[in-house]
């Protein structure tokens, strides 16, 4: 028997694989005005455009093998949100890389994503170094 999923994780779901696919303009759509973007190394950006440029030379690309989704609810009423799975992709010099840990932490209001925080094991993995904001 297939659990169902909840909305919200169909929500950021679908978030991840649109920008997976460079659909930043519509993935932004997704994001609340003052949205913020959290990255490893503490850098915090506020749309997907700035996130892209503050991230480019990390990797040559990078895809994510989203295994699980936790869902649930803030005292104040956010749905919470969160995706963990592996990294996969190439690094700066064009070497594949698989099997890096990632996890998201999002929070949602009114189906706009207010905050996304962003783990993963690329740095420790050699593939990367973290951008500091």
């Amino acid at each position: 028997m297939t659990t169902p999923r909840l909305p919200h994780a169909d929500t950021v779901d679908h978030f991840l694989q649109l920008c997976e696919d460079r659909r930043l303009d519509e993935a932004q759509r997704m994001l609340s005005p003052h949205a913020r973007i959290v990255f490893p190394g503490g850098a915090v950006y506020g749309s997907l455009p700035e996130m892209a440029a503050g991230q480019r030379g990390r990797y040559r690309w990078v895809r994510k093998r989203r295994d699980h989704y936790h869902v649930g609810t803030t005292p104040d009423g956010h749905a919470t949100v969160t995706s963990l799975g592996t990294l996969y992709g190439e690094d700066p010099n064009g070497r594949p890389f698989e099997g890096v840990r990632y996890a998201d932490v999002f929070l949602l209001r009114d189906g706009l994503i207010t905050e996304q925080h962003v783990y993963n094991d690329l740095a420790d993995s050699g593939v990367s170094t973290p951008v500091s904001g």
